[in-house]
């Protein structure tokens, strides 16, 4: 089997299980996911604009940025990274531009969605999705890109649930996995019901979105694999409990303690000192 990262990728999508995939934002929270034992990961766009430039997810974040982002990422880990491609920034053209580079820079899979540009998060009011017929033509450019030589897998995601409707929303996974797309992204289901029908009515895997107070059901990941999606994605775990652990950190500064978390020695085993020492020693002697 080949090392490639969208092999890899594949190859976990053919075991019988639910594959559990904590998000990232950058190359230390990359490292912790695969530190942790989990198989895979993804590059959240939420998080990387809250962290990266302190920014809602409201389209502000360029595909240059979240390029830049994403080779950082997927230099830190082993793992195979997911990455979301947003709209494809731009028209179909564009589309199979961000395929191309996301694979240059080392994805397993990109993801590309249905909603207006600039889009903004799946969980929040006031969505808009393009027409079915745009949604299918940036799903077959990012597919057409694929095929024609970029290694990476295409996620194609529909926001259509929310302004249209669950038949709209069925519909147009239906689609996009007639088009060729590797994994579909139902975006914010309202219930098990829902969620159950989607899992059933299209034949390629299906991801599952879990985020606290958002539109779906938080489910256990025991449920999720009966109700047949292969991938469950927690988007902002990382990203607010980091921002939790800062916040209480600068709680306790400004009180005059010192917070007393992860020991100095722990935080440079973890970015890796160590292996650095061992390849310094290497080339010194």
């Amino acid at each position: 089997m080949s090392n490639a990262p969208a092999s890899r990728l594949r190859a976990l999508l053919a075991e019988p299980r639910l594959l559990v995939m904590p998000c990232c934002y950058d190359a230390l929270s990359a490292k912790l996911i695969e530190q942790a034992g989990f198989a895979l990961t993804f590059m959240s766009g939420f998080a990387v604009a809250a962290a990266r430039l302190g920014l809602p997810d409201t389209g502000l974040i360029s595909y240059g940025e979240m390029l830049d982002q994403g080779r950082a990422i997927c230099a830190a880990t082993t793992l195979p990274v997911l990455g979301d491609g947003d709209t494809g920034y731009g028209n179909a053209v564009n589309v199979k531009r961000t395929v191309r580079g996301y694979g240059q820079a080392g994805f397993a899979c990109v993801m590309i969605e249905d909603q207006v540009s600039p889009k903004r998060c799946g969980h929040i009011s006031g969505k808009q999705v393009v027409d079915r017929a745009e949604a299918c033509r940036r799903i077959e450019a990012a597919v057409d890109a694929r095929n024609e030589g970029a290694d990476i897998l295409i996620m194609a995601r529909t926001d259509a649930r929310g302004p249209l409707g669950l038949d709209e929303a069925l519909g147009r996974c239906r689609d996009f996995a007639d088009i060729g797309a590797d994994i579909i992204f139902p975006e914010a289901p309202l219930n098990q019901a829902e969620m159950a029908r989607f899992c059933s009515e299209i034949k390629v895997p299906c991801m599952a979105n879990m985020i606290q107070d958002g539109q779906t059901p938080l489910l256990p990941p025991a449920r999720l694999a009966e109700l047949g999606f292969k991938i469950a994605a927690y988007p902002l775990t990382l990203l607010s409990a980091a921002t939790e652990a800062m916040q209480k950190s600068l709680i306790s500064l400004a009180a005059g303690h010192y917070p007393h978390h992860i020991s100095f020695s722990s935080l440079k085993d973890i970015i890796g000192f160590p292996e650095y020492y061992r390849e310094d020693k290497r080339y010194s002697s």
